[in-house]
């Protein structure tokens, strides 16, 4: 609108009035309970949670509560765009269901969109599910839903990853991450406890599935969640950036506790527990950088507290408590210099009291890695006799590049072991 002099006129009293409404509306954001009972959505599965999920998502985002009480997961909670999918504390349990598992009656090819099986049996439409080979692995492993099924081939909701030959011990099971987000931004997850059932289903990788599970989840927070008994990782994003994961507990789980990788950038993990996993407690994959860990507690896991390795650089690891693992406290992984985990710091940390079998170190430091800074860091193993196995606070390997070490308190019969002035000529 134009006044007589050709000058913009000033706004009308609808336009004036348009962000309070815009703020207003987004304000109205929809809240949908989900439970056994006094609920909006009645349901005790996945079904139920999804229905809810997928309403909520199709107005544009908004909170999806749970109610207490346990559901039966024979899939995913698929995750949206924007929704925040929130338990009642310490009450709501998600449980992963019993897996089938059958070997390929016939090769599936990269792109097809089924699978034939030597036996169907408990592949039933809506279930999980995961295609894989001994040849593939990591990635190249697909997890889908089952769409339809005649006789022992089932169709799947998106196209195979890889070839998976029958000659190559090529299967299928029932098997998928608990919940799962795929290329979603915005989510948060709060107040759930996936039951995984380890002992029902095989192992799912932790670069396609864990109890908990992110890909491409961009600016997705994770807060008072507990995964446990899940036959894989416990809590795995990957290409994910911004994540935050915190008061998390991931205990049990045969792989590993915490897992950011594959380029996830600017990671916070926070407050969290992982505890008697099979693998590492805390594992940065590749290329996990300008990351925050602290406060975290990675106790009685089977290999290393914390392992740090292919390209996984700038990152800040303070106040966390690294004690009764099986290897080695804080492991630096054996890379070349272009690819190894240059510039992280380790501060204020307490390690102590790891390795089970063989003699371990609290920091140990492999490959070309260099720019590491060790700082006010606690270094001790408190058993007695035979039973002290964390026999070298700071182990440099004779590779290395530079390692600084500032006001660390190490153990006086442990010390710093330095192979780099040993390998000098």
């Amino acid at each position: 609108m134009l006044c007589a002099a050709g000058e913009p006129a000033g706004p009308s009293p609808d336009e004036r009035q348009l962000p309070r409404k815009m703020h207003s509306r987004m304000s109205e954001l929809p809240t949908v309970r989900v439970g056994r009972e006094s609920a909006d959505i009645l349901g005790a599965d996945n079904r139920a949670l999804q229905a809810a999920v997928d309403y909520v998502a199709n107005l544009g985002g908004g909170t999806v509560e749970i109610g207490p009480g346990e559901y039966l997961m024979r899939d995913s909670l698929h995750l949206r765009s924007n929704v925040t999918v929130r338990g009642t504390a310490g009450k709501t349990v998600l449980r992963k269901a019993g897996g089938a598992t059958s070997p390929l009656a016939l090769d599936g090819d990269y792109g097809e969109e089924q699978v034939t099986l030597a036996d169907a049996t408990g592949f039933d439409v809506g279930r999980g599910i995961a295609v894989w080979d001994k040849a593939s692995g990591g990635f190249h492993t697909t997890v889908a839903t089952i769409t339809g099924r005649r006789g022992n081939t089932v169709s799947i909701s998106r196209p195979l990853n890889d070839d998976y030959e029958s000659s190559q011990a090529g299967r299928a099971a029932t098997v998928f991450p608990v919940v799962s987000g795929v290329e979603v931004d915005g989510i948060r997850v709060e107040h759930l406890i996936i039951e995984g059932g380890k002992d029902a289903n095989v192992n799912l990788n932790g670069c396609r599935g864990a109890g908990i599970y992110l890909y491409r989840g961009f600016g997705a927070t994770i807060d008072h969640c507990t995964v446990r008994n899940f036959n894989g990782d416990g809590i795995s994003f990957q290409q994910s950036n911004d994540v935050t994961v915190t008061d998390c507990v991931s205990e049990n789980n045969a792989g590993l506790g915490l897992h950011p990788g594959s380029g996830s950038q600017r990671p916070t993990v926070r407050g969290c527990t992982a505890r008697g996993n099979g693998e590492d407690g805390l594992y940065l994959c590749w290329r996990v950088r300008h990351g925050l860990f602290e406060n975290n507690l990675l106790d009685a896991n089977g290999r290393n507290g914390i392992s740090i390795g292919h390209k996984d650089t700038d990152n800040l690891l303070r106040n966390n408590r690294v004690t009764g693992n099986g290897g080695d406290g804080v492991l630096f992984r054996n890379e070349s210099e272009g690819m190894a985990a240059h510039r992280n710091t380790l501060e204020a940390n307490v390690i102590e009291n790891n390795g089970r079998e063989g003699e371990v170190a609290a920091v140990r430091v492999q490959g070309q890695t260099r720019g590491l800074v060790f700082r006010n860091n606690t270094m001790r193993d408190t058993r007695a006799g035979a039973e002290r196995r964390q026999t070298t606070g700071v182990r440099v390997e004779k590779n290395a590049g530079d390692v600084t070490l500032d006001g660390n308190a190490i153990d006086a019969n442990t010390g710093v072991l330095d192979e780099r002035a040993a390998a000098k000529p």
